[in-house]
């Protein structure tokens, strides 16, 4: 029984329902809420008259036995539900973006170009990627060197985006891809090194290497991904030894600071030495040429005084005493002279002779000045020679 059917349980018929509305052929006043049926009913009439309906009455579809809803309604609601759709489909692609668009989850060729693009909603599915931005990754990984020697490795590499389409349609997870490709050719480089060149010298060329392998594995995979840079921040010991291999590196830098300076220290003598050794050489050369000459030169003056002697003997023999007589005095202020007949020697002051004569040196005199100190020697010897006799 229904709640506003009349209950006969107690023999009487009520006239009003639970909510105190009026019922049909009863008493009361209609002050309940009306009934949800012609509530509806009521809504369905306003809609159909809005959207060109002509009432209940029409003989169209059939609701709740006998309210009906017209065909404009459903036309209405179906235009306003395309329009929704349709607005949905716009969408925009940024300068810095690239699309790619999968129609029923199969690719369609090349890449939406930035700018404004409609695509069917729930049909086309548009995925917007970057290809101007530059990403980057770190890595930081112990490895193992050629010479067996564990280092510490910290790389980070930067890559961009090239090819939209290739980067989301050939390879499920392209970054971890590339983490496990950089990896992988960070590990064959450091394994193809020493730990000293690695870890010294041969960091920038190690990272070089790593970006063309790299870039090769990338290509190999087709991810559209060009890789702009390695960088490896360190490559070092393990940190329970790092104290041990720091004194290594400290000692080498003091190996080559001292070969350094013994190498300018090299640079500095041996030049000298040359300098010194040229020198002696052109000394004795120039000694050697000096003697040959004046041996050459003594040669020819002892043939042309041979030649003059032959020509004058008393006058070359005098001239010979006069020239030897003028070394031998220029060499000595004082001069003994032995005296015939006897054992006594003659004391002769050729310094106060000079002083006399009034010459000023034996180097400043001339031939005549010989001349006349011979003369005088010659006059006092014989003015001591009768006394000298006697005696």
């Amino acid at each position: 029984m229904a709640w506003n059917e009349p209950d006969n349980n107690d023999g009487k018929d009520k006239q009003d329902d639970p909510w105190g509305s009026r019922r049909p052929g009863g008493g009361g006043n209609d002050q309940g809420p009306p009934d949800l049926e012609e509530l509806i009913s009521s809504i369905m009439k306003k809609l159909s008259v809005i959207f060109g309906g002509k009432g209940s009455g029409s003989g169209n579809q059939v609701f709740n036995g006998g309210n009906s809803i017209s065909g404009g309604l459903v036309l209405g609601v179906i235009t306003i539900l395309a329009i929704i759709w349709a607005g949905s489909g716009f969408y925009t692609v940024d300068e810095q973006e690239r699309g790619v668009v999968l129609r029923f989850g199969r690719a369609m060729e090349g890449v939406v170009m930035p700018g404004l693009h409609w695509n069917p909603r729930l049909i086309d599915e548009v995925t917007k990627i970057n290809v101007t931005r530059v990403y980057d990754e770190s890595f930081s990984n112990s490895m193992l060197t050629e010479d067996d020697n564990i280092v510490d490795v910290a790389m980070t590499v930067q890559y961009q985006v090239t090819d939209a389409r290739a980067y989301y349609l050939n390879d499920r997870d392209p970054v971890t891809s590339l983490q496990l490709a950089a990896e992988s050719a960070i590990r064959h480089e450091i394994g193809s090194s020493e730990m000293e060149t690695a870890t010294t010298s041969a960091r920038e060329q190690i990272a070089l290497s790593v970006l063309m392998r790299l870039q090769d594995y990338m290509d190999l995979y087709q991810t559209g991904i060009i890789v702009s840079e390695v960088n490896i921040a360190e490559v070092q010991q393990p940190a329970p030894v790092r104290a041990a291999y720091d004194d290594v590196i400290k000692a080498g830098v003091d190996q080559v600071a001292f070969q350094n300076q013994a190498n300018a220290y090299a640079n500095q003598v041996i030049p000298e030495a040359r300098g010194l050794a040229r020198r002696v050489r052109e000394e004795a050369e120039a000694y050697r040429d000096q003697v040959v000459a004046r041996a050459e030169g003594e040669a020819q003056r002892f043939t042309q005084l041979l030649s003059e002697y032959q020509r004058s003997p008393e006058v070359t023999r005098e001239r010979l005493y006069l020239e030897t007589m003028q070394e031998v005095l220029s060499n000595s202020s004082k001069v003994l002279f032995d005296v015939e007949g006897g054992n006594n020697m003659m004391f002769l002051p050729l310094d106060q002779i000079l002083q006399r004569s009034g010459s000023v040196s034996m180097e400043a005199m001339s031939t005549q000045d010989i001349r006349n100190l011979s003369n005088q020697v010659i006059q006092d010897l014989n003015r001591q020679s009768p006394t000298r006799t006697g005696r």
